[in-house]
């Protein structure tokens, strides 16, 4: 790391740990329909010998708000989808109808949605770890470069405090989107 790409490496770091943390947010459910709850979902199919993610083999929609339709590109992996999303942690019970799989979302009770709230606040923690990991390689960064003597200690103090500046900034953002996911879940 150079001096000129430090803070804009450890920025980028920290923006690919906010989204990361929004893209696990998408698959907590709502109680309303979306393709998001399921395309990431790891299938294992056996004619292909491999794991796949459910977009990667089927079209994913949403017929009406407690409906997800999942309509494979090839018609044999119909049973190892529906093998797969039984074993997902997801709590739905696909039924195959005919070529595709209907995944009838439920309406979610009380202790559900407490319950997927405390996913979401776990989710956050592990991203706000995330973005303290990006902060101790900025400072382990700024110390090698102080160390070097490419930089001064007025430098090093400047750049410290801009790295944690950036922590600051992405804890936050993650917060208010756990604050809105939150009301998003508990809203019925």
């Amino acid at each position: 790391m150079t001096v000129d790409t430090l803070i804009p490496e450890t920025d980028g770091a920290m923006k690919k740990a906010v989204e990361y943390t929004l893209h696990e947010f998408s698959s907590i459910r709502t109680g309303k329909a979306s393709p998001a709850l399921v395309e990431n979902i790891d299938i294992h199919v056996q004619s292909y010998g491999s794991n796949m993610k459910l977009k990667q083999l089927a079209v994913i929609s949403s017929p009406d708000p407690r409906m997800l339709l999942v309509s494979p590109f090839d018609p044999s992996t119909v049973q190892d989808i529906e093998r797969g999303l039984k074993e997902s942690k997801l709590g739905i019970n696909p039924s195959v109808d005919g070529k595709a799989i209907r995944l009838p979302i439920p309406e979610l009770s009380e202790e559900r949605r407490k319950d997927l709230v405390k996913m979401v606040k776990q989710m956050a923690e592990e991203g706000r770890v995330r973005v303290r990991s990006a902060r101790k390689s900025g400072m382990d960064g700024i110390k090698s470069l102080k160390g070097g003597s490419e930089i001064t200690e007025d430098d090093q103090r400047d750049m410290e405090k801009e790295i944690q500046n950036l922590t600051d900034k992405f804890v936050k953002e993650i917060d208010e989107h756990v604050d809105n996911k939150e009301k998003e879940i508990m809203t019925v």
